[in-house]
């Protein structure tokens, strides 16, 4: 799969136009929310919770067109709860963007 990291940025462009400002702002937002939805994952009680987290997260890539990002969380959402594995995976997704 392709790893796009100007994706986000190209995405928020054509939301909000030339704004660098904006764009960092919301950037920022888009990483604080993907940072609490992963903080929900670990911190599931239940497979329900950590497959309800995954699909948050899931969707917010997909709505920023986050794609490695968005194939981890599907890959999460079917896999075994609290799969160290895909936590390392999405952490270091999280850090390339």
């Amino acid at each position: 799969m392709a790893y796009d990291p100007g994706a986000i940025d190209a995405t928020l462009a054509a939301a909000v136009g030339d704004e660098p400002q904006l764009i960092a702002e919301l950037r920022e937002s888009f990483l604080d929310s993907v940072k609490r939805c992963v903080g929900a994952m670990k911190s599931a009680e239940t497979p329900d919770a950590w497959a309800a987290a995954a699909l948050r997260l899931k969707g917010l890539a997909a709505s920023f067109g986050a794609v490695r990002l968005m194939a981890l969380a599907a890959e999460a959402v079917t896999g075994p709860a609290h799969d160290g594995a895909v936590l390392r995976r999405l952490h270091r997704a999280i850090d390339r963007l």
